[in-house]
């Protein structure tokens, strides 16, 4: 699952850069990565991790401006097309997710 968030933020006074800023910056520190200049998205391992994710993002919204939010599932995202210029590119992955293991004293070690 992907939550997209497409935002235009006005920035013609320096309380607005700044609150403009502040919530870019929110984004790429929580995972969001950016697809254009004001649409980012991350990818949530499931439907409740990405209701947490966009009601952060309500947290930090500025008083001024639009903000759109959208999920989309792995399969709807992965349909997307890309182009750059007229040159088709390929749609970003999900990352694959982390796997943490323990290794126990008695037990042998794989292989």
């Amino acid at each position: 699952m992907w939550v997209l968030v497409m935002f235009d933020l006005p920035v013609k006074t320096k309380e607005d850069r700044r609150l403009y800023a502040r919530f870019r910056n929110q984004l790429l520190a929580h995972g969001f990565l950016q697809l254009q200049y004001s649409v980012y998205a991350r990818p949530c391992p499931s439907e409740e991790n990405a209701v947490t994710h966009r009601n952060r993002v309500r947290s930090w919204i500025p008083p001024k401006g639009s903000v759109r939010m959208l999920s989309l599932t792995d399969k709807q995202f992965g349909r997307m097309e890309v182009y750059l210029g007229k040159k088709r590119l390929k749609a970003e992955n999900q990352p694959e997710q982390l796997v943490f293991s323990l290794a126990f004293e008695d037990e042998p070690e794989p292989g």
